[in-house]
């Protein structure tokens, strides 16, 4: 398959990693940096950690006409920048090209198609975890199933063929046909860990174990699950509040993506993710109040990265 990753960042440089692993592939990376991608053609790419040490150099180009009609196109940018993105890979388009969304938070299947048209989509999460470590260094910092599927729900040819290429580069994934509940699922997982460790600068593992931030965490779940359950979502989880502390656990030591962007004083997916959670209580009539008091927290978080302050 020739296949364009669109967005190099953590998760673009891993999912090139791990799918570089088969040589019967061909994997670009499509960037609008400059500067990464002079580094990326210069050095190469660097992953560290669970996988171990990997040095590989992958085709990367700013124009994606440069490489033409692809067989699958990956996003992997933040959910603020999903329109821009998708518009820019009209290059990459085939007649029956895919566009598979791994990104986390809400609203980036429809915005890919209001870019793109219809049909275009499939969707899906990953609970790999990677954090950057430089322009062309990432850090591998754990291993997790990645799950896709079609917004029709329908188990199409065009789906079971991208299961059987991340299969086959060694990649675990399977499919779905709930993918609403899918995203749903992952979405109340990120509104419970992410806007917290941005707020706090705490590592997943520390939110359970200290009283406020297990409490905030436990009302933001809470709240999520609720709205979902007035939305008529079915979830892939039966306790919500414990399969957050759970993925708390399992990732104990990683740096959330939401705490990465903050660090790097980037903008954030809280629209995204406590943004969706606040919107769609609303249209359901159920109230939201601690997802918008973090939402207006990171906002104003990111809204503040250029002041400083005088002693």
């Amino acid at each position: 398959m020739l296949v364009a990753i669109v967005g190099p960042g953590a998760m673009g440089i891993l999912f090139s990693s791990l799918l570089s692993q088969n040589p019967d592939h061909q994997i670009w990376l499509v960037d609008i940096h400059p500067e990464r991608a002079a580094k990326v053609r210069a050095e190469g790419l660097f992953v560290e950690g669970v996988s171990g040490e990997h040095h590989l150099r992958p085709r990367i180009t700013l124009q994606p006409a440069e490489i033409g009609p692809v067989d699958l196109v990956i996003l992997c940018v933040k959910g603020p920048d999903t329109y821009a993105a998708s518009l820019s890979a009209r290059p990459l388009l085939g007649p029956d090209t895919p566009v598979l969304t791994l990104q986390n938070g809400m609203g980036n299947l429809e915005e890919i198609e209001r870019a793109l048209g219809p049909q275009r989509t499939l969707g899906g999460t990953t609970a790999m975890g990677a954090t950057v470590l430089g322009l062309n260094r990432i850090r591998h910092a754990g291993w997790g199933e990645t799950v896709i599927g079609e917004p029709s729900g329908f188990r199409s040819a065009r789906l079971e063929r991208v299961v059987a290429f991340f299969q086959g580069c060694g990649v675990e994934i399977s499919s779905t046909p709930n993918l609403p509940g899918l995203l749903w699922s992952k979405l109340i997982i990120n509104a419970g860990i992410n806007p917290l460790t941005a707020l706090t600068r705490l590592h997943n593992g520390e939110l359970p174990r200290h009283a406020g931030t297990r409490a905030v965490m436990e009302a933001a779940v809470g709240e999520a699950a609720q709205v979902a359950s007035a939305l008529g979502i079915q979830l892939l989880y039966d306790r919500p509040v414990d399969k957050v502390v759970g993925v708390c656990e399992a990732t104990a030591a990683n740096v959330s993506s939401m705490l990465q962007d903050v660090l790097q004083e980037k903008n954030t997916e809280i629209n995204q993710i406590s943004g969706v959670v606040v919107r769609e209580g609303a249209r359901v009539c159920v109230p939201t109040p601690v997802n918008a008091a973090l939402l207006h927290l990171v906002r104003t978080l990111e809204e503040s990265y250029t002041l400083k302050i005088r002693g």
